[in-house]
């Protein structure tokens, strides 16, 4: 399977990525591209799948805009989760037909993606049963929200590298009331190279699902022209 590569450097605003996203779903439905993977670093957002509601936040509007933190609506499955700093956020947009996975299966594949890549920090996690993300011990290290239309995917994960763990305090994570976040930095002890992390990601894409990667963009800009 081809993909392409698209690295967006520095902090992007959540909207922006998510027109990208957007604008790349429709060109792979019409088949007009190859498969995309994006990664990318927001600006500090909360966004709500359709399963959630305001009633996951413990603290009001007002607040979050203090925090200098946005909120989103959006279209992808889940709850609640946070992006900020120190997040890897990967949106992978596959066609799911052509690489033979379903939306179970393809969930799965994302863990394995993550499970991998933190093993090679000598960091063991795991999935939990009835539960999609990924997990160290009892606390959450990377959460997965996607959707999936005429079988091309959208939206992705987010991997808690150098994260301000501070900003999960004001909401429950993915609905869950008693679930306690983590991150690498919290569990290795010292700050970790992001791009680092991500060649390690891109590793293992590549085993997990045959990826070939065909071509790389570096900007959002340079993302929206490639659509052109």
């Amino acid at each position: 399977m081809r993909a392409i590569l698209i690295d967006i450097p520095g902090l992007s605003e959540f909207e922006d990525v998510w027109r990208l996203q957007s604008l790349i779903h429709k060109f792979r439905v019409d088949g007009k591209i190859d498969d995309v993977l994006i990664f990318t670093e927001h600006k500090h957002v909360y966004t709500i799948g359709k399963a959630g509601d305001e009633n996951d936040f413990k603290v009001g509007e007002n607040f979050l805009l203090e925090v200098g933190a946005k909120v989103f609506k959006i279209d992808r499955g889940g709850k609640i989760t946070y992006h900020g700093p120190g997040q890897i956020v990967c949106y992978p947009i596959f066609k799911l037909d052509e690489i033979s996975l379903d939306i179970h299966s393809y969930l799965r594949a994302l863990e394995e993606v993550i499970i991998r890549t933190l093993d090679d920090y000598g960091i063991r996690s795991h999935r939990r049963n009835g539960l999609t993300g990924v997990w160290v011990g009892e606390r959450k290290i990377a959460s997965i929200g996607i959707k999936v239309s005429h079988w091309v995917t959208m939206h992705g994960f987010a991997l808690n590298v150098n994260t301000d763990l501070r900003y999960f305090d004001f909401i429950f994570p993915c609905g869950l009331k008693d679930v306690e976040m983590t991150s690498m930095r919290k569990i290795l002890g010292f700050d970790v190279c992001l791009d680092e992390v991500k060649k390690k990601l891109i590793a293992e894409f590549e085993d997990v699902f045959g990826i070939e990667f065909s071509g790389e963009v570096n900007s959002l800009k340079e993302g929206l022209n490639f659509l052109k």
